[in-house]
């Protein structure tokens, strides 16, 4: 329907003439005419007032489908990185609605965590923010660190409190209710590694291992990590340079190496790794993730110019690859280019 057609039969239902309407929006009675019989639109800063008046959403006004609406949902999220309010409990309330959707549950299940995860991202930058600033007030207090860490991941001394249980009682559950599937024994086996339960993490390997949509790098680099997790740091090495050796020019085995040397703090080698794996990447769009460990690299060591040289790279390939113009992502990369320069002039 056209939004002057839904605007008037809103209007009939709510009892109102055109020229309370017009009245209620401030503006006059011939631009209601006009809009309720196709000659003009309506400004789009009086959607929300009248979605308002209507007491309906802006969504509804244009009766988009419930596909169109979930899309919408979807690509707001991924370019703005705080949700007004109104908009948050709108699209929460909808979201929520096609829950029992056979059609829709899936996706509107996956766009509601996505909603909550946006939601905790937005407040964990407030955490973060107001937190140090607190810290830098009073250092020798607790509570605002603590905030901190868990807003920013920081590391956690006490054992009862950084292991990954919960992570792995769960993933266990999954692997074990749909044993074809590859995913969740990955994500099984990476945080059992991290609690360095290196004997079950052999164990899922193995049933890793024989999955039809098992990634055959992964099951030459998870033996390494196991290696790790013992402590036998010469076995590890061995494994992966084995497999470097057998796969020279693949991309994944480079990435994983990089990942591999970024861990044991073997910079210039993990650099060259990340370099090779995404030169020698045939796929388009590429993903940032090896400019990511190279910036991530450079400013860890130190090296702001080159940390924002690298944010170049990947500001282009967001751009130029991906295609993105106002995404969030690349809002955030070019934000952390800028801080970069910064730092680089007070070095």
């Amino acid at each position: 329907m056209e939004l002057g057609k839904k605007i008037k039969q809103l209007r009939f239902k709510a009892g109102l003439t055109q020229e309370q309407l017009a009245d209620r929006l401030g503006i006059g009675p011939q631009s209601v005419s006009k809009w309720e019989n196709a000659v003009a639109m309506p400004d789009i800063t009086l959607l929300p007032q009248i979605a308002e008046i209507f007491g309906v959403s802006i969504d509804d006004l244009f009766d988009l489908s419930t596909e169109q609406r979930l899309n919408r949902i979807e690509n707001r999220m991924d370019v703005e990185e705080e949700l007004p309010q109104d908009i948050f409990w709108e699209y929460e309330e909808f979201l929520k609605s096609q829950l029992s959707s056979e059609t829709y549950k899936k996706r509107a299940t996956e766009l509601i965590s996505y909603l909550y995860w946006h939601r905790m991202n937005t407040y964990a930058q407030k955490v973060r923010r107001y937190a140090k600033d607190a810290i830098r007030m009073a250092p020798a207090e607790k509570v605002c660190q603590w905030m901190l860490g868990q807003a920013e991941r920081h590391a956690v001394w006490d054992w009862n409190i950084a292991n990954h249980s919960l992570a792995i009682d769960f993933y266990r559950e999954v692997a074990e209710q749909n044993p074809d599937a590859a995913l969740p024994y990955m994500y099984l086996i990476d945080n059992l590694i991290a609690d360095h339960r290196a004997d079950e993490a052999e164990s899922w390997l193995k049933r890793y291992s024989v999955l039809k949509d098992a990634n055959p790098i992964m099951i030459r680099v998870y033996p390494a990590y196991i290696a790790l997790a013992r402590f036998d740091e010469p076995k590890a090495n061995a494994l992966m340079d084995q497999l470097l050796a057998d796969h020279p020019d693949d991309d994944g085995a480079l990435f994983e190496m990089a990942q591999f040397y970024a861990m044991k703090c073997d910079y210039p080698k993990a650099i060259e790794c990340y370099e090779r794996s995404f030169d020698v990447d045939k796929r388009r769009p590429r993903f940032m993730d090896a400019l990511q460990g190279i910036a991530d690299i450079c400013e860890i060591k130190g090296d702001y110019k080159k940390a924002a040289e690298t944010y170049d790279r990947i500001i282009d390939l967001l751009e130029n690859e991906w295609g993105l113009t106002e995404e969030t992502e690349l809002q955030h990369a070019k934000s952390k280019k800028a801080r970069l320069l910064e730092r680089s002039g007070k070095a």
